[in-house]
């Protein structure tokens, strides 16, 4: 197992990342830390931006894979957020 270790994190009050740096530090794989890393990161950026991440993870997981590369700065939660509230 790899040891992956949180230096600081960018978001704060990240409460529930805080806890679970200490109960993920052995994540299993080389390719899984990243990969819940930027998972992390989408959930702690809905809930600084007060965005429900299960409507985000909702609306945006089930075309991500048909989506073409230069689509996806569109499907930020902060860009996501934006088009609800414009109508």
């Amino acid at each position: 197992m790899l040891l992956y270790q949180v230096e600081r994190l960018n978001i704060c009050p990240s409460i529930p990342v805080a806890i679970g740096r200490r109960n993920w530090i052995h994540i299993g794989s080389e390719q899984a830390g990243p990969r819940v890393a930027a998972i992390l990161s989408v959930v702690e950026s809905c809930r600084r931006f007060k965005i429900p991440v299960h409507d985000y993870l909702g609306t945006i997981l089930p075309g991500l894979a048909n989506t073409p590369i230069q689509r996806v700065p569109e499907l930020t939660p902060t860009a996501w957020i934006h088009s609800r509230t414009q109508g």
